[in-house]
């Protein structure tokens, strides 16, 4: 058995890994310039490689190729392979096949990452022995070399779904669809939720898909009598048949003989989005006998991922939000949604198109201050002059805190909720959010 690898950042190298580990012969191609950590593996594991381009001599003699989620379907290679009737698989797929490890599988547009994690964290503080793999950033493929895990929790991106035909989730977990890389889907709305759906193939009456019933999109796609799983449908907003609802601050959960009363009330997420991520995950916690309990303790404890609505401090009764993984309008909306208290907002960078007229009516409402973070502030100007009371602007993320703290009273939210893209003034998103902590660490909580 002959394996082509496309693509060897870390699912690619995590998939040649386990193809070595199998008894394969294995051959990774990338077209860029392969990391050196990545290298290095490969070279550990004498498994042959190349960078710059792709021999297709060397790929097409596969009798099958593993593709990163980030390579098209359009690229010539893959192209070439479909004509010659080469499958093409995605990394998920193929580590399935060495492992009897249950799937706990978890996607969306929105919210896949922090419902991941909190999934991840709710089982393993209950004792349960999981992993954690796929989109956020681990190789499922590599995991499975070790294969010492019980059950695996997965972020999928839609391109990775594309990529996957006999695997099969034990809970699947569906948060939305919104419109999202439609230029890899033909710009069909219908052909990208056919993708986030491919979360649910395969299952059987044992097996349960968790969806977000108040999800206009997935209503319009999921065909559930055609469905061979046991359906979760989650809702805030009443819908009809919903399995897990939210009263206050208590997630009710009622499937079959898995029920639940699980209280929310010290859970540090913030906003209506991640009510429903909340739900979702503790769906799974409950599915799997996790006490109510102890969901509830394990929510106190959670803490999620750098640079999503992350509390980094508080100084005089002024707390400081790092939000800047949003770098569009639709998670900006949701941070100003989500904070109950007067907001001095940090906003700019480089503009993708935004139309802020969505954000109008939570900024009359909640926002004091715009200070705009940028090189060109003028579409931010334009858009909130008339709406917002004091705007300033500045390019030095130090001097934006210092201006919010001067600003700022007790009980107000300092947060970092960008709009646009980081690339004017920083490396990339997580640069401009170390920048603020940094600068919220120095000039607010050491003086």
């Amino acid at each position: 058995m002959r394996i082509a690898i496309l693509g060897a950042g870390e699912s690619g190298v995590g998939a040649a890994l386990l193809a070595k580990a199998k008894g394969l012969d294995v051959f990774v191609s990338d077209m860029g310039q392969i990391k050196d950590v990545y290298k290095a593996k490969l070279a550990t594991a004498a498994i042959p490689f190349e960078e710059g381009t792709h021999t297709f001599d060397q790929i097409l003699n596969a009798n099958e190729i593993i593709k990163s989620p980030g390579i098209s379907d359009k690229a010539p290679i893959i192209q070439e392979a479909t004509k010659r009737a080469i499958p093409v698989i995605s990394e998920i797929e193929f580590a399935s096949r060495y492992t009897n490890a249950k799937f706990i599988c978890i996607t969306g547009t929105n919210g896949k990452t922090t419902t991941t994690l909190l999934t991840y964290h709710l089982l393993k503080s209950a004792g349960i022995n999981v992993g954690l793999a796929g989109n956020i950033g681990e190789s499922l493929a590599e995991k499975v070399v070790e294969n010492t895990h019980d059950y695996y929790v997965v972020e999928l991106s839609s391109f990775q779904l594309d990529g996957m035909y006999n695997f099969k989730a034990h809970i699947g977990v569906l948060l939305n669809i919104t419109p999202d890389h439609l230029d890899r889907y033909g710009y069909s709305m219908e052909k990208y939720a056919a993708s986030k759906l491919r979360i649910a193939q395969n299952m059987t009456g044992a097996d349960f898909f968790i969806y977000n019933a108040d999800d206009k999109n997935i209503a319009a796609a999921f065909k559930s009598d055609a469905f061979g799983g046991t359906t979760v449908p989650f809702s805030l907003q009443g819908a009809e048949g919903a399995k897990v609802t939210l009263h206050g601050q208590s997630i009710h959960v009622d499937v079959q003989f898995h029920t639940g009363q699980i209280d929310t009330s010290k859970s540090s997420l913030i906003g209506k989005h991640n009510q429903y991520n909340t739900m979702a995950a503790v769906t799974v916690a409950k599915l799997l006998g996790v006490e109510d309990n102890d969901i509830a303790q394990a929510l106190e404890t959670f803490q999620n991922a750098e640079h999503r609505l992350q509390p980094v401090g508080v100084a005089k009764e002024v707390t400081y939000i790092n939000d800047s993984k949003a770098t569009n309008v639709d998670a900006v909306w949701y941070a100003l949604e989500g904070i109950k208290q007067p907001i001095i907002w940090i906003a700019g960078g480089v503009d993708k198109g935004n139309d802020y007229k969505m954000l109008e009516d939570l900024a009359r409402e909640k926002v004091k201050v715009l200070v705009c973070l940028g090189k060109d502030n003028e579409k931010l100007k334009q858009a909130f002059g008339r709406i917002i009371p004091i705007i300033a602007e500045t390019t030095s993320i130090e001097y934006a805190v210092r201006l919010s703290r001067s600003l700022a009273v007790p009980g107000d939210v300092v947060l970092l909720s960008p709009a646009c893209a980081s690339f004017d003034l920083f490396d990339n998103y997580e640069h401009r959010g170390q920048r603020f902590k940094e600068a919220v660490e120095k000039i607010v909580l050491k003086k």
